[in-house]
């Protein structure tokens, strides 16, 4: 039975030995009577959860669709990702997440086998991180302004299955470089991280995706996004560049319109 009504809750969940906070935003024609889609939405590093509450665009995207959105909370304002950018190294951001989507399975009546991950700035790089180390458990991702990480930061992504990703990247990135490189973070965490690059993160996916052939002009989706089709398992992978974007939000419109065509296999 659904313990939340619509609008949004505050929640605390014990996590690593740790209170987490959390917002839940469910949709006004929620019921409670059938299974609706989940969406993990992860604020920027130097943030918080109210902040991408607020500014991501989910909560009325969730509103116009029907699924719900949880806005979980980073110590730190930051999430542990790689070398950064918690200052502790040991936060397990994943377990976190793990537990949370358990906790709100129990409160609402969510499908299982939707359960997606979207985020802005190293938001972005949570939401691949869930890919990288959650794919049993989540169906498919939408990061924006950022990339995976040369695997020499500590990073390595291994994901347990192929898994569908929409990517958001704009060419005048100046804080996640779109050509890739080394960077230092906007928290002053004493760190170096080297990113693949938009277009190597791209790839990169599309490698783990077991994907052959070229990637295609997607118009359907907006200019600049190209992707691969013929990949393992029906997945996809896509990247949608904004020539001249800067360090931008991803749009949800475009993200819901291919995320919510995949499911848990």
């Amino acid at each position: 039975m659904s313990t939340l009504q619509a609008g949004d809750t505050m929640g605390t969940i014990q996590a690593g030995g740790t209170t987490r906070q959390y917002i839940v935003h469910v949709p006004p024609g929620y019921t409670g009577q059938s299974p609706v889609p989940l969406v993990l939405d992860y604020h920027p590093i130097l943030s918080n959860y109210t902040f991408e509450q607020s500014n991501s665009g989910y909560a009325t995207k969730a509103d116009q669709e029907g699924f719900i959105v949880v806005f979980p909370n980073g110590i730190d304002n930051a999430w542990n990702v790689g070398p950064c950018c918690t200052t502790s190294r040991t936060v397990d951001d994943v377990g976190f997440s793990r537990a949370l989507i358990q906790q709100i399975e129990g409160q609402v009546c969510i499908d299982p086998k939707r359960v997606y991950a979207v985020g802005y700035s190293m938001g972005g790089g949570m939401a691949m991180k869930m890919a990288c180390d959650a794919a049993d458990i989540i169906a498919a991702i939408a990061p924006a302004a950022f990339d995976l990480m040369d695997p020499s930061n500590m990073w390595v992504c291994q994901p347990s299955r192929p898994i569908t990703v929409i990517s958001f990247r704009g060419t005048a990135d100046p804080i996640v470089p779109y050509n890739g490189g080394p960077t230092n973070p906007p928290n002053g965490l004493p760190v170096v991280i080297t990113f693949l690059g938009a277009v190597g993160t791209f790839q990169k996916w599309a490698e783990f995706d077991q994907c052959t052939g070229m990637p295609t002009d997607n118009s359907s989706l907006g200019t600049g996004c190209q992707t691969y089709t013929q990949c393992a398992q029906g997945v996809s992978v896509t990247l949608c560049t904004t020539q001249g974007g800067m360090h931008s939000t991803g749009d949800p419109n475009i993200a819901w319109s291919m995320i919510s065509q995949y499911t848990l296999p």
